[in-house]
């Protein structure tokens, strides 16, 4: 369940105050220059290279204050930079000390033309291989290598001074049903080791914890808003599996046959063993996986993650259960909307009273196992820090006359779930409507689109920015990133997004949520949650050609008081009029009382 204890929302800020960079740095700094290092790299990851890392490994929280979900540090002897993209802007300079660390947008200025220009020929950088990838250790390497500056692989250099630094997380591993997966563990693991038979490789190394828990049906803990275990696992062509993970955390849960059970440590020792060729995932897998298979001669492979594309395209199963969720949590979002619109007006709400609330609707369901991330709730200016985080030191009232922000989701047994709403308190001002208007169009554009099968998200991105194109308005991050069953609120490979050529299908999750961001005023995102499908045949459509279309998940209301109805045309009104018809069908029913009659008027036509 998710946590809802009084100190909650101090969380890791606690021990990342600005202030505490400074000294921390400098104890880095020497611990560099006792080893003859010019520099560290410090990034967000951990050994698994998920969004979302344990306590112990939050590093780059802890040395610089900055507790984004992206982004890394290089730390050299009279420089340090943290790097950021888009999201992050307004962030990193309120979370670290600006004396020290500077911020770097990031991708355009790339580290490795950063280190060339603040380095001197012959300049070292060490990094722990565990925590940066063969993909960006290799890039580094090709684009330093001219410039003199090498890269040396060491001991996590954070870790030598962290004195407090939380132990590992050690949380059970349970059981996922196979009715809601759609298939058992033994035939993921036949399906997926196929590809390497066919390609001749006698091994995968599998190092990302949520392609373990959907391969096996299992579900874990070890970290906060998505249900893995850490673990890494050696596949096999043969549809053997080699699991490397603590047995207390498997006690009580029945694997495959051909699934291996190992300690750890053994983990080092099978690398040397196998015989190759081993396919690793350059953009997943840790370097130090790749220089141990090299140390031992065996040949490596260069293949993506074979449980990435079937995790990614849901069974009939898991979308059935996602459905049954998204209704759940359409409800409970429902009943959070109406007690919102109560209290709102009234200037005495603060942004965690929002957070506390919407979790309690949710809690109340008897079926939330934990918030699929920390809910973004922003009032006013906050409302344009994109992924902004409430704290107790930064938590403010929520006042009549600005727009409230809030984006969250919820991890059920049988789905996850993501939305944003974005709420008017009291009368808003005809910016704030045409931007909010322009910002649905975007969203409706997506949701009533109909397009050829082989589209990638790069292909239908524009779409969701065309309406703020027209005024000179844009959003810096994607229009849509993956979404997993019971599992990662981020997943890949699918998105919708600039830089995504992966092929949407049928089956795959994704979000729809444009967004536009006015520092230092207000910020407006509209998100639901769609399911990729087969388009309905229509009259006059090539024979022959296969077209999609997306499934709209998520229901609950959108502010139809923030809509400009002059700037919508009749398609566009007549897909709002038909979501909202269709929230009051499914939703209406689970309501009852002030909630079901404020329904009702939130849905109306507009």
């Amino acid at each position: 369940m998710t946590d809802t204890s009084p100190t909650r929302f101090q969380s890791f800020e606690a021990a990342t105050r600005p202030a505490d960079g400074p000294p921390r740095l400098a104890a880095l700094r020497e611990e560099m220059e006792a080893r003859g290092f010019d520099g560290f790299l410090v990034p967000r990851s951990d050994r698994f290279q998920g969004e979302y890392v344990a306590p112990r490994d939050e590093r780059l929280a802890w040395l610089t204050g900055f507790t984004g979900s992206a982004g890394f540090c290089a730390a050299l002897k009279d420089r340090a930079a943290v790097f950021v993209d888009g999201r992050y802007t307004l962030q990193v300079r309120d979370q670290t000390d600006a004396d020290a660390f500077e911020p770097v947008a990031w991708p355009k200025t790339k580290l490795e033309d950063w280190l060339a220009e603040a380095l001197p020929r012959g300049g070292t950088v060490a990094y722990d291989p565990w925590v940066h990838t063969m993909e960006e250790i290799a890039r580094l390497e090709k684009a330093l290598g001219p410039k003199q500056v090498s890269l040396r692989p060491t001991e996590n250099l954070v870790d030598a001074i962290w004195d407090d630094q939380p132990d590992p997380p050690a949380a059970e591993a349970r059981s996922w049903p196979e009715a809601h997966a759609g298939r058992s563990a033994a035939e993921k693991i036949a399906l997926v080791s196929k590809p390497l038979a066919e390609a001749g490789e006698a091994a995968f190394v599998l190092t990302q914890p949520d392609s373990l828990a959907w391969l096996l049906n299992i579900r874990g803990g070890d970290i906060a808003h998505t249900p893995v275990m850490h673990g890494f696992a050696i596949l096999h062509s043969d549809g053997g599996l080699d699991l490397f993970a603590d047995e207390a955390k498997l006690d009580g849960i029945d694997l495959p046959a051909k699934v291996r059970v190992e300690p750890p440590e053994a983990f080092a020792d099978a690398l040397a063993a196998l015989s190759g060729p081993v396919r690793l995932d350059p953009a997943t897998t840790p370097e130090a996986i790749r220089a141990a298979l090299a140390e031992a001669g065996v040949e490596v492979a260069k293949g993506d993650d074979p449980c990435k594309l079937p995790k990614a395209v849901k069974t009939p199963a898991e979308l059935a259960a996602t459905r049954g969720a998204h209704l759940r949590d359409g409800a409970a979002v429902a009943r959070f909307l109406h007690w919102f619109d109560g209290a709102a007006p009234s200037g005495k709400l603060t942004e965690i009273d929002c957070v506390r609330a919407l979790e309690s609707f949710r809690a109340e369901t008897g079926a939330l196992k934990d918030v699929s991330f920390d809910t973004i709730a922003g009032a006013g200016p906050h409302g344009a820090i994109v992924h902004y985080r409430v704290t107790a030191e930064t938590n403010a009232p929520v006042l009549p006359g600005q727009l409230f922000l809030i984006d969250s989701g919820a991890q059920y047994e049988d789905g996850t779930t993501d939305i944003t709403r974005t709420l008017a308190v009291g009368p808003a001002g005809a910016e704030e409507r045409a931007a909010f208007t322009r910002v649905l169009k975007g969203m409706v554009a997506i949701s009533r689109l109909r397009f050829p099968k082989g589209l990638s998200g790069r292909d239908i991105d524009a779409l969701a920015r065309a309406p703020l194109w027209s005024a000179g308005q844009d959003f810096d991050h994607g229009t849509g990133h993956g979404v997993g069953v019971y599992l990662s609120v981020h997943e890949g490979p699918q998105r919708i997004s600039r830089v995504s050529g992966v092929p949407l299908e049928p089956g795959m999750i994704l979000s729809n949520e444009p967004g536009y961001y006015r520092e230092g005023a207000f910020g407006i995102r509209i998100e639901n949650l769609v399911a990729v499908n087969g388009a309905p045949a229509i009259p006059g459509a090539d024979e022959g050609r296969e077209f999609l279309s997306f499934e709209t998940l998520t229901f609950a209301p959108i502010d139809r008081r923030l809509v400009d109805t002059a700037l919508l045309d009749h398609g566009e009104r007549a897909w709002i009029d038909g979501y909202h018809a269709e929230v009051a069908a499914r939703i209406g029913p689970h309501l009852d009382g002030g909630a079901a009659e404020w329904l009702a008027r939130a849905t109306a036509p507009l």
